[in-house]
């Protein structure tokens, strides 16, 4: 119900879905010979359907004139909100958009009370599936509540308030949206708690299954797994905070060295290896997992470590090369949702939280820059060439960063490349931002084995598949589950601010910029409306498959999955493949059943994208 509201209030499309039979729940709707088609879509901009919520802070314009909207409506009750008033900003609605969003409270509520959760669940007990592997589920960005735990007199109004994920979120940030952004901010030099500031992630199962009240996440997959038997004995959530640095994640919270426990703790009292669960963000997260616990710089346990402990990891939807977003939303805190918004929005988002806060914000994040693209042009392409180009493309997706000649005079005299993008972030922001990226991170590939193999000695590779390897376990088993044939963010145009003297941004999207395949300055590619169809599948179908980033032969089984939403359901329905709305996707919870209930060896990869054609037209090549 949230989403929808939040996506209706930034300009959301509904997406059209096939006009066949809809796939009934206890048959899956992949079905070998399917093509999927990647649709750019050209319908009206106020009917498109955008996922507002992954990546930031942009969507929260529309999260707060949902709650308060909801407030009036008798269908949810919203105690949190309190006296929240919005006057001001739905001054800026239309009316017409103001009488949608409340439709469309109704519609959520009737497609949620309709669908059966634990269907899959339910459905693979029939069939004599059960619980055998101890599951622990690493959630991505943004997906898990932090809460306050500060007890100055700053934090005290918030003790034990979660200021991320939840409506107290929303209250704070309406009310006392300076104190907001100093609680959800990290210190700007050491990339830790700022003075008498202390926010500590949730825990537990209620840390990710919902957003906020009525945006589930994880809580599908939870569902299901409860109907084959799961419980808190054998399933277990390993909720972080987002915002640290991987490397601060120890530091501060000793976040690897938990999950080391959990792993070792859930593999001695069941007698069975654990299955790993990551999504997103989640997914780099596992990734360096694999590194520091068998590293004598982490957590020490060998390189046999992973072998002993760790029976799968099942990799969803994975930024495993980065999101290009990430770059537009650090570099002028602005991204396709804030870009096509309407003119109305626009006004009342710069009014509540402008591109300079929004920047400020999510470059005070540094976990949020492990998802800045990987890989360099090598993956991503050059001025004229990149390798998802289609064909009759006019402007290749690998002239990154565009900038309109004549038009601007604080901007590069060239067009930018990924490469050339990452650059000039880095030239043009503060040092302290500079500082904290280049001491945690590392983009670049290693062309040959000798440097991967040094790799395992320097923490800030461990990210990064393309300069380091999968852990030495031969009988460990990969399996990459993605959605594909949603449009996703893969170019941009720039240009100077309208107002250069009233903000501290060089650049910002060229929002009137409308022709071709350009739609407010976005151009869009291939992918899950989120991640780039680069950056969840080519490690999957190609990369793993060097010698050198996967010396001992571990299995990996990729598993895509067509974006095919239901025509009215806010969220897509049981087919959805959308970045975040996959976790509630029928086939996805069929196949972790499967991998959890060690009948993972029946799961045969499915590949309908282009990914293996543009996979082999990466520049990142086998050793000689």
């Amino acid at each position: 119900m949230a989403s929808t509201l939040r996506r209706r209030a930034v300009g959301a499309d509904v997406s059209e879905s096939s006009s066949q039979a809809p796939t009934p729940r206890d048959e899956s709707p992949v079905k070998p010979g399917d093509k999927v088609k990647i649709i750019h879509d050209h319908q009206p901009k106020m009917r498109k359907r955008r996922n507002t919520f992954i990546f930031l802070l942009g969507i929260l314009f529309g999260l707060v004139a949902a709650g308060f909207l909801a407030k009036s409506n008798d269908l949810i009750e919203l105690p949190e909100i309190g006296e929240l008033s919005m006057d001001s900003l739905l001054d800026v609605l239309p009316a017409g958009l103001v009488k949608e969003m409340r439709d469309l409270v109704k519609g959520e509520r009737d497609f949620v009370d309709s669908y059966d959760s634990f269907s899959v669940g339910l459905k693979a007990r029939s069939e004599g599936l059960n619980v055998h592997h101890p599951v622990i589920m690493v959630p991505g960005v943004i997906s898990t509540g932090l809460e306050s735990w500060g007890t100055a007199n700053i934090s005290r109004p918030y003790f034990r308030k979660r200021l991320w994920g939840s409506w107290t979120m929303m209250r704070a940030l309406v009310m006392d949206k300076e104190i907001w952004k100093k609680h959800i901010m990290l210190d700007k030099k050491t990339g830790l708690d700022p003075p008498h500031i202390k926010l500590r992630a949730a825990q537990g199962f209620d840390a990710t299954d919902f957003f906020i009240t009525g945006y589930w996440i994880w809580s599908k997959i939870v569902e299901n797994l409860a109907s084959l038997g799961y419980d808190p004995t054998n399933s277990f959530t390993a909720a972080y905070d987002w915002r640290l640095s991987y490397m601060n994640l120890e530091r501060r919270d000793q976040y690897f060295t938990r999950l080391k426990s959990y792993v070792e703790l859930a593999h001695e009292f069941s007698g069975q290896k654990v299955v790993l669960a990551s999504h997103s963000m989640g997914s780099q997260v596992v990734f360096y997992f694999f590194h520091w616990v068998a590293s004598p710089l982490g957590g020490k346990g060998g390189e046999d470590w992973v072998e002993r402990h760790i029976e799968a990891w099942i990799n969803i939807s994975g930024c495993m090369l980065g999101a290009v977003k990430d770059v537009t939303a650090i570099l002028s805190g602005e991204m396709r949702d804030t870009a096509q918004l309407n003119a109305f929005a626009v006004y009342g988002l710069e009014k509540f939280l402008n591109k300079d806060e929004r920047a400020e914000i999510f470059r005070a994040m540094p976990g949020m820059s492990s998802m800045l693209p990987l890989g360099g042009d090598a993956v991503w392409g050059n001025t004229t060439w990149a390798p998802d180009d289609q064909p009759g493309q006019k402007l290749s997706f690998g002239s990154f960063l565009n900038f309109r000649r004549g038009v601007n005079w604080t901007t590069p005299d060239k067009n930018l490349t990924v490469g050339g993008a990452m650059q000039y972030l880095m030239d043009t922001t503060d040092t302290w931002y500079r500082d904290q990226i280049q001491q945690s991170y590392s983009n670049g590939v290693a062309k040959t084995s000798a440097e991967v193999n040094a790799n395992e000695l320097d923490p800030r590779k461990w990210i990064n598949p393309l300069e380091s390897r999968l852990p030495l376990a031969p009988n460990l088993k990969i399996y990459c589950f993605y959605g594909v044939g949603k449009p996703t963010e893969r170019a941009y145009y720039y240009r100077t601010p309208e107002f250069p003297g009233f903000t501290n941004l060089n650049v910002t999207i060229d929002t009137g910029l409308t022709v071709d395949d350009i739609d407010h300055g976005v151009i869009m590619g291939e992918g899950d409306g989120t991640v780039n169809l680069l950056s969840t599948g080519y490690m999957c179908s190609k990369g793993w498959n060097m010698k050198r980033y996967n010396p001992a032969g571990v299995k990996v089984s990729v598993v895509e999955m067509p974006h095919e939403p239901e025509r009215f359901n806010p969220r897509g329905g049981p087919n959805t493949a959308d970045h975040v709305d996959i976790l509630g996707r029928q086939t996805l919870n069929e196949l972790i059943i499967r991998v959890v209930a060690g009948k993972g060896y029946m799961i045969n990869d499915y590949i309908i994208s282009n990914i293996k054609e543009y996979a082999e037209k990466v520049k990142v090549y086998e050793e000689e």
